[in-house]
């Protein structure tokens, strides 16, 4: 459909009660006048009914872009329709594929369909919302491919990989060949340029649950147990429906960019990184952090605890407390283990643990802390969050807010000058960074002993630009995140960034005063920052440790829901603020009494509160 650029008009229109400036001369005459025909509105004033007319309804709509551009088309027209002459008006305002829509504050597939007038803008592919809808949208294509060529095939998509791509595999057959994984990927090509609409329908509950069983899909029919609204949002694509918890692309012609990768025991489903949206990027060896992956759903395997649904099961059986005690369990050993490799290593005198936000770097220092000291090693903690300049000298990032994440955040030249000053055993005073008033005050008085290990943990704690002067056989590198292997179901991903931002949100409300729009509103330069300080350096670490709680998203929930629910309809962070809470409503949450079992030496009290290691420091023991 061509739409045509029309010039915008505009006409005030103000309530009986509080006329325009250009029109009260107007209003009070008329109000001498003794009319024909008045009216009482609410507050008592009398206005002609010949100046009130009945009105045709409209068939046309209008959309004004934030450039000012403004189209119009008949009511009915689609988002996509509307994009597709914005492109042809401005297509210098479309750098990357259109994915979505952001209409009147809401986010919204190309399919829709529009009713009424409103403010319309673009959702890229580069965008974080594209990226997602992109991303689920080939998840459905591969399953859709899969089923065709090998009918009853599951594939279970993951984790994500660094370079952009879920890890793939089949539970329950062998791996693809490299001819087979050639006639998948052919095969998604040819449905790609049949270029098949992906349609959505809202079936009753009860139908969707017989459509899983018969279908053996039950890692999906356990997650419906939780589901309380009477029905359920399907996608189908090529008479095959799923379930996804997120919109989807409106055709499977958008889809043009990935590449099936053989990996070890699966493969890679490669799509592009928001930074290059059209192009994909060469895969490094990610054999660390892969490792870790693997690790993780191996014991989620041996738990039982392999998707959302089994984890509901057990919280309503009131069976949480076995799983939160071998989850506990099993970070105390792994912990114990790098506290013993770094005893093996004699000479070490600095501990570097680096991670993105929300990790749980303080805690884990900590825990690792008191794990050396069981092995006769005295340990000293340094958090670098301590060493943040003032608020009002921390450095911009593209968008001209505050970054926190950048490496010129930290007062670098103080705290060289006070890790000099500790390994040589000058006595010094520590800052504390006050988050609320966005200042560095005193801290604590320090002094170490000859045979301290010094303990630093911040998302910089990796990049050789921190330290620089110590000799590299005297550091011990440690990489923690929240890489979680627990997931929806076999085609929904639990984001472990998503995990992080949660964890992120519940402990900014609690401790630093923010609220979840706020913690939103920042998370993008949060992520930016990521990128640039900490991801390229992780595997440069001499071991890496998963902070993720196989349960923590049922202690999360009732913490972090509320906080949610305050962000305001209508802005940005409400958005984003929607889309956590649709996922989190499929996780059933822990009671008071359940949250009471986790144990206060627990990483996850860092966000839950409740922590008996926030004021502990091993550097105070003699």
């Amino acid at each position: 459909m061509t739409s045509r650029l029309r010039k915008r008009n505009f006409r005030e229109r103000t309530r009986p009660d509080q006329p325009g400036r250009e029109h009260r001369d107007i209003l009070d005459k008329f109000r001498k006048r003794k009319p024909e025909k008045t009216i009482a509105n609410p507050v008592g004033k009398a206005f002609s009914m010949s100046k009130i007319k009945v009105s045709k309804q409209r068939s046309n709509v209008r959309v004004t872009f934030a450039d000012g551009l403004v189209l119009e088309g008949a009511v009915g027209t689609t988002i996509e329709q509307f994009m597709a002459a914005a492109q042809e008006q401005r297509p210098e305002r479309f750098p990357a594929p259109v994915i979505a829509a952001i209409f009147n504050a809401k986010l919204r597939e190309l399919s829709h369909i529009l009713l009424q007038d409103g403010t319309l803008e673009p959702v890229l592919l580069s965008s974080a919302d594209g990226g997602r809808i992109y991303r689920r949208s080939l998840v459905l294509l591969l399953a859709t491919a899969i089923h065709e060529l090998w009918p009853g095939t599951e594939v279970n998509v993951s984790y994500a990989i660094p370079d952009g791509g879920f890890y793939c595999i089949l539970p329950h057959r062998d791996p693809f060949s490299d001819a087979e994984l050639a006639q998948l990927e052919a095969h998604m090509r040819q449905i790609v340029a049949n270029d098949n609409p992906i349609t959505k329908k809202i079936v009753p509950l009860e139908e969707a649950v017989k459509l899983f069983e018969e279908r053996g899909d039950n890692d999906k029919v356990r997650l419906l147990e939780q589901r309380t609204r009477s029905f359920l949002t399907l996608y189908t694509l090529r008479e095959r429906s799923d379930y996804y918890y997120g919109y989807m692309v409106a055709s499977t012609g958008a889809l043009q960019t990935f590449r099936l990768v053989q990996a070890k025991s699966g493969f890679i489903l490669q799509y592009p990184h928001s930074a290059t949206p059209t192009k994909l990027d060469k895969i490094q060896p990610y054999t660390k952090i892969n490792a870790v992956f693997a690790e993780s759903e191996d014991w989620l395997k041996k738990l039982g605890v392999e998707d959302i649904g089994r984890l509901n099961r057990i919280v309503r059986d009131d069976r949480i407390q076995e799983l939160i005690l071998i989850a506990e369990a099993l970070h105390e050993r792994r912990m114990a283990e790098i506290a013993a490799e770094i005893d093996a290593r004699k000479g070490v005198r600095l501990v570097l643990i680096a991670g993105p936000s929300s990790s749980g770097k303080t805690t884990y220092s900590k825990r690792l802390a008191i794990q050396l000291l069981a092995h006769g090693l005295r340990p000293f903690t340094l958090e670098l969050d301590n060493y943040f300049i003032d608020r009002e000298l921390t450095p911009l990032d593209e968008e001209g807010n505050f970054d926190f994440e950048a490496l010129d955040a930290i007062n670098r030249p103080m705290f060289n000058e006070h890790l000099i000053k500790l390994i040589g055993g000058d006595e010094i005073t520590l800052p504390r960074f006050d988050f609320r008033l966005g200042k560095s005050v005193a801290g604590r008085v320090a002094r170490l002993t000859s045979n301290q290990i010094i303990i630093i943990e911040g998302i910089h704690g990796l990049n050789p630009a921190l330290v620089t002067r110590v000799p590299p056989e005297q550091i011990y590198r440690i990489y923690v995140s929240a890489l979680t292997g627990l997931n929806v179901d076999y085609h929904n991903r639990v984001s472990t960034t998503d995990l992080r931002l949660l964890r992120r949100i519940t402990r900014d409300a609690a401790t630093r005063g923010y609220s979840a729009a706020d913690t939103i509103t920042r998370w993008p330069s949060v992520r930016r920052g990521e990128k640039r300080n900490i991801f390229p350096y992780q595997e440069n670490a001499d071991v890496l440790f998963n902070s993720s709680m196989v349960y923590e998203l049922a202690a999360l929930r009732p913490l972090v829901e509320p906080l949610l629910l305050q962000v305001e309809t209508g802005t940005p962070p409400h958005i984003e603020a929607n889309r956590l809470l649709s996922f989190l409503r499929w996780v059933q949450p822990l009671t008071d009494a359940q949250r009471d079992l986790i144990p206060d030496t627990s990483l996850l009290r860092e966000f839950i509160g409740g922590s008996i290691l926030d004021a502990y420091h091993p550097a105070n023991m003699s």
